[in-house]
């Protein structure tokens, strides 16, 4: 979109600068649609209509806003407008990636240990307690056990990790398991408030973007209800697009859903609606909760290297008490 910007800000033909552009890219199948879509275009088709045939390539978003462009002559601002969306969209998704990493890092790590312990370790105690045939407690029976099922089947441990992962992505993907998940996710302490402070960000920079590009409200929602994710809020903005559509103001309709957009949201777009500012007005707000979404995310780690550290240690102590428990009694006794 940047590249694609300079280039027709430089009076550089739409055709030629795709081919340009389909040199430049390094993915496969970017370049193949690019390259397609420069034969369509040069066919007599319009860049929106040619878009739309790689859905899996360009976004809902992108198409509109590029056929605006078209239509009112304004393709090159539209593009710096798409750039800024993508960029934005691309740091947000980062800093919640990047939040992910330490602790996901930390409990890779300690299952693996754990697995290691419990393989190589576990079953050479369990030889030496039944040598001293002694009473074993009921948490030492049990990591043991545990230990001597890894040992004698560690190879399905793959297996299940696999066939977890294909079960957990079969249900998000059918409308129960998905309604399910989100819903719990909204509903997580600390998770929610990250995940509320992500969609109204989302959802302003895309109205914000789109509205400035001169789309038209209803269809700006219905465009933004498609993009987003989360079943709750795609079923909230496509609700407020019916609304709109039937005369209602956007403040009003975001109103009724007040549980999931904060209502500085709602305060913010009466005032835009009022002053004729409402882009300008989702711009800003946008910003507000991106800066909200990346203190949260600097929070989040802070708060959970504290609690995986007690977990860690937890489950060290248990796993140290069971073990260590047993050669107390057995030296207590003699």
């Amino acid at each position: 979109a940047r590249n694609l910007k300079v280039l027709v800000a430089a009076g550089v033909s739409l055709p030629r600068s795709l081919k340009i552009l389909s040199e430049q890219a390094k993915s496969k199948k970017l370049r193949k649609a690019l390259l397609e879509i420069r034969e369509e275009i040069i066919k007599g088709k319009s860049f929106s209509e040619s878009l739309e045939s790689y859905s899996d390539v360009f976004s809902e978003l992108f198409v509109n806003m590029i056929r605006v462009g078209e239509e009112t002559g304004t393709l090159e601002d539209v593009l710096g407008v798409l750039t800024r969306q993508i960029e934005k969209d691309h740091q947000l998704k980062s800093k919640i990636k990047g939040a992910m990493v330490y602790p996901a890092v930390i409990i890779f790590a300690m299952a693996v240990i754990g697995a290691l312990m419990l393989v190589l370790v576990v079953p050479k105690l369990a030889e030496v307690f039944e040598e001293m045939d002694i009473e074993l407690p009921a948490t030492t029976k049990m990591i043991i056990a545990f230990g001597s099922f890894l040992s004698n089947y560690w190879y399905l441990i793959p297996t299940i990790f696999l066939v977890i992962v294909f079960l957990a992505r079969f249900c998000l993907k059918t409308k129960i398991g998905k309604m399910i998940f989100d819903t719990a996710i909204l509903k997580m302490p600390i998770i929610n408030s990250i995940v509320i402070k992500t969609n109204s960000a989302y959802t302003t920079r895309t109205l914000s973007s789109l509205i400035s590009a001169g789309v038209p409200i209803v269809r700006s929602l219905e465009i933004v209800s498609r993009s987003l994710t989360n079943v709750h809020y795609k079923r909230a903005i496509a609700n407020s697009a019916e609304e709109v559509r039937k005369g209602a103001k956007l403040a009003e309709t975001f109103s009724q859903y007040s549980k999931i957009y904060p209502n500085l949201i709602i305060q913010m777009m009466q005032v835009g609606e009022e002053t004729g500012e409402t882009s300008e007005i989702l711009k800003k707000l946008s910003d507000f909760f991106e800066e909200e979404v990346i203190n949260a995310t600097k929070n989040l780690s802070t708060i959970i290297e504290p609690v995986l550290m007690l977990i860690i240690g937890g489950v060290v102590a248990f796993f140290a008490i069971s073990m260590i428990q047993p050669i107390y009694g057995m030296m207590g006794s003699l």
